[in-house]
């Protein structure tokens, strides 16, 4: 009994059907683990962090599991609409009882591996037996008896951000993104490394971002909106431990003519920041463009929940 790396959704354009599928929400959190282990229960994020001291509500709550148990999730923090709110979980502003745990997956039962099982087998031991005793703020996150494209309208009007489709027979493969899970995003997001940014006097006049092709940094976009005053602040707070001299994107400099405004000639360069890339945001943005930069893009978060080794560019 111990850690398991959480099984990851692949990022599609549409959606498949059919009964060979099983169909939950999408919800803006942060993927947890939980596992109880000589009666002490550990969340754990899906780096293997443990997460009890931010979240001690949710590790207390699930005193009612059984020893040798691990149950996979979300934890979120649901609005006054009874959204959930990425920004609020990342930056602490909610109230205990806004924190809740949606379980959607069982790894393990009272000392049993069930990795190997379908999805179906491992759902309804988490409903009937390893979820007894359940109450807020553990969830059980539901399964919808809907078409993809009824449950992509409803997740729209609400504003939630997907849908998630899973085939019910499938295994579950921990570090795995196979495609046996997918998942459509309502709206265009993806988590980018800092690499720099070109400071100014209220901290910085954008960050730069990108994702890794292999072991290369690929710079694609600057940020400049998104932040308020105080997460401004917030975000600067990281920056003193990571300054570096050496630029950590691969394609840098590019020539004036790459982008709208301000390129990142040789001549921009001595202008920039540089930071050892640790950082991890959570960026939205309408569309890639053909040149591979982002269009309107925004800030949302830090993400001290993802590697940024693992940053990739998501395909659908």
């Amino acid at each position: 009994m111990d850690f398991i790396e959480p099984m990851l959704a692949r990022l599609v354009a549409q959606l498949p059907a059919g009964a060979a599928w099983l169909y939950e929400l999408k919800l803006d959190g942060y993927r947890a683990l939980v596992m109880k282990k000589r009666g002490r229960t550990t969340v754990f994020s899906r780096r293997g962090k443990n997460m009890n001291a931010p979240f001690p509500t949710i590790a207390s709550a699930f005193s009612f599991l059984p020893d040798d148990t691990i149950v996979d999730g979300e934890v979120v923090v649901l609005d006054d609409q009874g959204k959930p709110s990425f920004s609020d979980l990342q930056h602490s502003r909610f109230t205990p009882d806004a924190l809740y745990f949606y379980a959607f997956d069982l790894l393990a039962y009272r000392g049993r591996d069930l990795r190997k099982l379908p999805l179906v087998e491992r759902r309804t031991l988490l409903e009937d037996d390893a979820l007894k005793g359940m109450r807020d703020p553990v969830r059980l996150s539901a399964v919808f008896d809907a078409s993809p494209n009824q449950l992509i309208a409803a997740a729209k009007k609400t504003g939630l951000e997907g849908v998630i489709a899973k085939r019910a027979n499938s295994r579950y493969e921990s570090g795995e993104r196979s495609g046996a899970w997918v998942k459509y995003k309502t709206n265009q997001g993806q988590e980018l490394v800092i690499g720099g940014y070109k400071p100014a006097p209220n901290g910085f006049d954008y960050l730069l971002v990108g994702y890794y092709e292999g072991k290369d940094l690929i710079f694609i976009a600057k940020i400049r909106n998104g932040f308020t005053p105080a997460l401004r602040r917030e975000v600067a707070r990281n920056f003193p431990r990571l300054r570096t001299s050496q630029c950590p994107f691969a394609n840098l400099p590019e020539p004036a003519s790459a982008r709208r405004g301000e390129a990142i000639t040789a001549e921009v360069m001595p202008k920039i920041q540089w930071l050892r890339p640790k950082l991890v945001a959570q960026i939205e943005f309408t569309e890639w463009t053909k040149g591979n930069h982002l269009r309107h893009s925004r800030f949302i978060a830090l993400r001290d929940d993802k590697n940024a080794r693992a940053v990739r560019k998501e395909y659908s």
